[in-house]
């Protein structure tokens, strides 16, 4: 399966990635929903799939890669597990899944999950919402960017290169988009 991302600037504050992923889409949605199989690409915790339903994303990113790495700098509260909470807007399986995101942080956004079942596989279009700011839409940007290309390798039983080496790299590009710079 081609590794393609399409990453777009819908507005000022919205963020769309699109990623076709190999199927079934029952499969893509396990990887969405259940926290055994999404801390593989993205972050653990408990997950509640139901409207209203809490989320705990528990991430711990040196162990998404068999090689750990360090965090850059600006990310070095991440060194460690970081615990973004939400609770569910939500839940269609397998077609959509919705959540607020970092509320405990007191910034709080949202990411919206929608999976389209295609003739070559399954489009899964990530679009994250009431992002503050050039430098937050460029972090989240490239985070979903690389997170997603973990879930491709994850769902291609392939072995994912280093998290935080290829989110600079991502991060890097994204700095250099229209709209993003």
């Amino acid at each position: 399966m081609k590794r393609d991302s399409h990453g777009w600037l819908l507005s000022a504050d919205t963020v769309r990635i699109e990623r076709l992923l190999p199927g079934p889409i029952e499969r893509v949605w396990t990887y969405l929903t259940e926290p055994e199989k999404r801390r593989l690409w993205l972050a653990g915790g408990p997950t509640e799939t139901k409207v209203g339903g809490k989320v705990a994303l528990e991430f711990r990113h040196a162990e998404l890669s068999e090689e750990a790495g360090a965090p850059p700098p600006r990310h070095e509260d991440m060194a460690r597990a970081h615990v973004n909470e939400g609770r569910v807007t939500a839940c269609e399986p397998p077609h959509l899944f919705a959540y607020t995101w970092a509320e405990n942080h007191g910034d709080p956004s949202e990411v919206r999950f929608e999976l389209t079942e295609r003739e070559d596989g399954v489009l899964l279009t990530v679009t994250h919402v009431r992002l503050d700011g050039r430098d937050t839409r460029r972090s989240v940007a490239g985070g979903w960017h690389t997170h997603l290309d973990l879930l491709v390798d994850r769902l291609e039983g392939r072995p994912s290169p280093n998290f935080w080496a290829t989110y600079e790299r991502v991060h890097a590009e994204y700095n250099t988009r229209p709209g993003f710079d």
